[in-house]
């Protein structure tokens, strides 16, 4: 039993377009050092749900409540990384360390734009011209940028995409020490199956409505999968060498 104030409180939270019904009656916690995945099938209404937890869209009905409130007024508190982020125009003219930037807020001081780069393992690459990084070091430099202004909580909207497979192994070590040694809350959404498991402590299966599993190592099965993707899934863990 949590006693602490949850960061996001949302109950019966619905949302549609014209007739078409998105998300029906969802209700769920989130709390400081929560460690969540979001899974479920395209058109599920995993997209929505987050732009709805970031103020982007307003429920149909229902109310989600950020720190207790329910006007949004935290947003500096909340560092989002979008879907496809490493997948830029590679010809914007910007460096990595200007795009990084754009994630700090006027109160915070420069230094802490080569901390978070240091932290990513890009600030090497801050002159370099975001179109000619690779998509692994693209995909840092977002993550850099969402955690410019020092946020209790990071969402990422299906960030692996476009990103090789060491980079992701990386990427997911990364939210690991985030949440674990930072206490960063973290919130994403996957089709990488075979990782979620492993280090998340809840998971939720967003297919209109939510089924939200505190224990995922012993719930995520074939079976388990297959019934919330709605073809035949398997089974694999991305094992670690301890420390």
């Amino acid at each position: 039993m949590k006693f602490d104030l949850p960061i996001f409180d949302v109950k019966n939270l619905s949302f549609k377009v014209g007739d078409q019904q998105i998300l029906t009656s969802v209700n769920f916690e989130i709390f400081k050092r929560d460690y969540i995945a979001i899974i479920g099938p395209n058109g599920g209404g995993k997209t929505t749900l987050i732009r709805l937890l970031l103020g982007l869209e307003k429920p149909s009905s229902g109310e989600i409540k950020v720190y207790g409130k329910k006007i949004f007024t935290s947003h500096h508190k909340i560092g989002f990384v979008p879907q496809r982020a490493s997948l830029v125009d590679l010809n914007f003219p910007a460096t990595s360390q200007d795009i990084v930037k754009l994630g700090v807020l006027r109160s915070k001081k420069a230094q802490n734009i080569e901390s978070v780069m240091q932290k990513m393992g890009v600030w090497h690459l801050r002159d370099k011209m975001i179109g000619t990084l690779s998509g692994g070091q693209r995909q840092r430099v977002m993550i850099a940028r969402a955690l410019a202004s020092d946020p209790e909580v990071l969402i990422l909207d299906e960030p692996n995409t476009g990103v090789d497979v060491a980079s992701q192994q990386r990427f997911y070590a990364l939210l690991r020490e985030l949440n674990q040694n930072e206490g960063i809350t973290i919130l994403f959404i996957t089709h990488d199956t075979g990782v979620i498991a492993d280090d998340i402590n809840r998971l939720f299966s967003i297919n209109q409505k939510a089924t939200i599993c505190n224990n995922p190592k012993q719930v995520l099965s074939c079976e388990d999968i297959s019934e919330i993707y709605g073809i035949e899934a398997h089974m694999l863990h991305h094992h670690r060498h301890a420390h």
